[in-house]
């Protein structure tokens, strides 16, 4: 498997069991074919309860502030990725998403422990969809596969 921060599920595949003792926030994008809907799934899945996820700036913000999740290895699992913000007329809207995931995972893998932030480890999984391999593909993003 690729040090990455995407991975690629198979149909099929059984996440929490690859996955034991991580922190798994599960988004069904068959649910959240629109950015709004995205943002409150993703809310939730992640317990963001401060302030709602209004917009990409807010969920950067959130995404970089995981304090309350205990476990150091973070996933979002995005399942039936075919259909996750489908509904988007603006292509740029979903790349910036992922750009946002993929950059904050980023930011974490070098996070300076000293500081006094816990350091995560934060993956995100798609399953597997030509749509989101197209997606990964065109932005240069690496990305390995679960099986």
């Amino acid at each position: 498997m690729k040090n990455t921060h995407f991975l690629i599920a198979k149909q099929g595949s059984d996440v929490r069991k690859s996955f034991l003792g991580a922190f798994i926030a599960a988004v069904d994008g068959s649910k959240s074919t629109t950015l709004r809907e995205f943002y409150d799934h993703v809310a939730a899945a992640m317990h963001f309860e401060e302030e709602p996820v209004a917009n990409l700036e807010v969920l950067d913000q959130m995404l970089n502030d995981l304090e309350w999740i205990k476990e150091q290895k973070v996933i979002i699992f995005i399942d039936h990725s075919a259909e996750w913000l489908s509904k988007e007329k603006s292509e740029d809207k979903i790349l910036s998403i992922i750009d946002v995931l993929d950059a904050t995972a980023e930011d974490w893998k070098w996070l300076d422990e000293e500081e006094g932030v816990t350091k995560k480890d934060l993956q995100i999984i798609f399953q597997d969809s030509e749509r989101i391999r197209g997606f990964l593909e065109d932005q240069e993003i690496p990305f390995g596969e679960l099986e």
